[in-house]
């Protein structure tokens, strides 16, 4: 009789806030790039016209697109940082003890693994931040790109936060993309044993198949 891999509820959680995160953050990345590519929406006539008929939807779509999975991303982010809250306070408490007495040592790929952790935090901060300015700016803001011309002048120019927001968000997507990579295995691995489990469990009708030995999965991504 084959093995049932169990997996832990907290594995499971983290598994899917992660594929809720890479949903939302392709999502985001490619309006955003749509965005990049076409800065304004007012010309209907010339290059801009001709290449906007091979951006599959419409402008206000594609805003839509990059607002709400903007949203989703930042509160899926969010969750994933609460999950991981006690590894934040255990490493931040370790840093604080080698900082102040010495004698405390990280491995290669763990200060490689921190360090991204830190730069997606603080382009996450900034991405936030400038596309929080965008969505909650006041009438006559961004209205996808009609109005280009519109700077409330709020701490920075527009031509500041939009700046911040393109550049952070490109940080950010480039360390997330080096942190799936560096945890690729374990991605792949609960992503199989889920896959094992919802199939095992349609062809048992429901009802999990007596097995010799459980096998759990460590919740770490």
């Amino acid at each position: 009789m084959a093995t049932h891999a169990r997996i832990d509820s907290r594995t499971r959680t983290n598994w899917l806030v992660v594929g809720v995160v890479m949903a939302s953050a392709i999502a985001a990345g490619l309006s955003g790039i749509y965005f990049l590519y076409f800065p304004s929406g007012g010309s209907r006539s010339g290059p801009i016209a001709l290449s906007q008929s091979f951006a599959l939807l419409g402008r206000e779509t594609w805003n839509d697109v990059h607002m709400w999975g903007g949203v989703l991303m930042i509160v899926a982010i969010a969750v994933h940082f609460i999950l991981h809250w006690r590894w934040v306070t255990m490493t931040s408490r370790r840093l604080w003890v080698a900082a102040r007495q010495g004698g405390v040592k990280f491995s290669q790929g763990s200060r490689i693994n921190l360090a991204i952790n830190v730069v997606i935090a603080v382009s996450f901060l900034l991405t936030a931040i400038s596309g929080l300015y965008f969505l909650f700016g006041p009438e006559g803001g961004f209205q996808g790109g009609r109005n280009p011309a519109w700077d409330p002048g709020f701490l920075f120019s527009r031509s500041t936060w939009d700046m911040v927001h393109t550049w952070s968000a490109v940080i950010m997507m480039s360390a997330a993309a080096a942190h799936l990579w560096i945890h690729w295995r374990w991605v792949d691995n609960v992503t199989k044993r889920v896959i094992q489990s919802a199939t095992t469990r349609r062809a048992a009708g429901g009802r999990l198949a007596a097995v010799p030995a459980e096998v759990r999965v460590e919740s770490r991504f």
